[in-house]
């Protein structure tokens, strides 16, 4: 039998940078041979974290009421109920702000609420006009890519570019050029970003939201990275929220990817209008993650282990692997991304004579594993040489991976290039 595929089962079977990046990442870490994984999102195993976590599982596995609330009752489709109150009652003591839990809502994970809250506010309306999802600054993530329904869903702009000290640069928001059409939904940016580490800057997130508020548009903040937690900010930053704004939260930089659990926080009507997309779509979200981290959030303490365990531990890293970088880099012409945030280093080498995605077979046949940067230009149609001269590398596994992966790469660039 030859099974025909709809519109819907095509656009969503075709291949993709989100399924080849986590291809890579089963392949990777289920293989018995020997390879080094400096392409995926996984975070890293930080002791204090895992011990933390693997002590709470035992405590909620051996208690009735915390096991009935983690596997034996379905949650509300908005997600676990004390969860929401309590990351409520977390972000009005932090932030002031004024809200609830009627304005929080879990998802099966950030890509899953990125699909439900992308496709609810763009794509094509009732009036046949058809509205898009506007990325004011390239490079973007690459789960945004493929979740829209159609072809055309995203808008994006090339992003200023300032030569920074040393080996380093940093991508701008253009705002010379940065225009909200009538057939923009929402604006969306990832801070820290994902796949650069660039955390933009208070300024230009209070900008986008002037221009979003204007546009009579919502502004999404993807903060898996961010704050309030985990928190892997290496610079000064604030967060904002208001009833313009919504915000994409994660447990899984936490240390917890294998618990699918997302965070929206945002005005009433929003979470109201996702919440009634669960029931249809998955009845409701897991509890598990909630119930693990609950405590966590109640005493604050969450925020306290992620600045004093979680931001360390990846800002020590990134130090290290950009001295790596530049050692076996070294007599030939490569940038990084000044790294701000997230676990990522985004590395530009001008002048690259193949492809990035060519370079990205070449190091896979060689056991390393890494993410070709052509993969993080969603909505943009201009042929931009500097995306096919990018890499995005994860410096969140073990030291001894990083080095070796990085030692790899830099001998087979440097038999591109010389």
């Amino acid at each position: 039998m030859t099974i025909k595929l709809s519109r819907f089962g095509k656009h969503f079977t075709r291949p993709t940078g989100a399924s080849e990046l986590m291809d890579d990442l089963g392949l990777a870490i289920g293989s018995k041979h020997p390879s080094l994984l400096l392409g995926g999102g996984n975070p890293g195993k930080i002791p204090e974290i895992q011990e933390y976590f693997r002590q709470r599982l035992h405590d909620v596995a051996t208690s009735d009421e915390g096991f009935e609330r983690m596997v034996a009752n379905y949650a509300h489709p908005k997600g676990e109920p004390v969860f929401c109150e309590t990351l409520a009652n977390l972000l009005v003591r932090e932030y002031g702000w004024p809200i609830t839990a009627d304005n929080i809502l879990l998802t099966a994970g950030s890509q899953a609420g990125f699909f439900m809250l992308f496709n609810l506010l763009a794509g094509e309306y009732p009036d046949g006009s058809r509205k898009k999802i506007l990325l004011p600054m390239m490079p973007e993530y690459i789960g945004y890519m493929d979740v829209g329904l159609n072809e055309t869903f995203f808008v994006s702009q090339i992003p200023g570019i300032e030569e920074l000290n040393d080996v380093f640069f940093k991508y701008r928001v253009d705002f010379s050029t940065l225009k909200i059409g009538d057939d923009v939904a929402a604006i969306c940016v990832s801070r820290p970003t994902n796949p650069t580490g660039n955390v933009i800057t208070d300024q230009e997130l209070i900008k986008l939201d002037e221009m979003a508020c204007e546009a009579d548009v919502p502004l999404i903040i993807d903060s898996a990275y961010g704050f309030p937690f985990p928190g892997i900010v290496f610079t000064e930053a604030k967060q904002i929220w208001n009833e313009n704004v919504v915000i994409c939260m994660s447990l899984s930089k936490l240390g917890l990817p294998g618990v699918r659990t997302g965070i929206i926080i945002a005005r009433e009507e929003i979470v109201e209008a996702l919440t009634r997309m669960t029931a249809v779509l998955s009845l409701s979200v897991g509890s598990v993650g909630p119930v693990l981290v609950q405590p966590l959030v109640e005493t604050g303490e969450i925020i306290k282990m992620s600045r004093d365990h979680i931001m360390p531990f990846y800002q020590k890293k990134a130090l290290i692997a950009c001295a790596h970088l530049k050692r076996e880099l070294d007599g030939v012409p490569f940038k990084i991304h000044l790294p701000e945030g997230a676990f990522f280093l985004w590395l530009w080498i001008p002048g690259l004579s193949v492809t990035s995605a060519e370079l990205y077979e070449k190091l896979k046949t060689e056991g390393v594993f890494v993410i070709s940067g052509h993969h993080f230009f969603p909505g943009m149609d201009e042929d931009w040489r500097h995306r096919n001269e990018c890499l995005r590398l994860s410096y969140s596994q073990d030291d001894d991976v990083v080095e070796n992966g990085i030692r790899v790469l830099g001998r087979v660039v440097k038999a591109i290039l010389t």
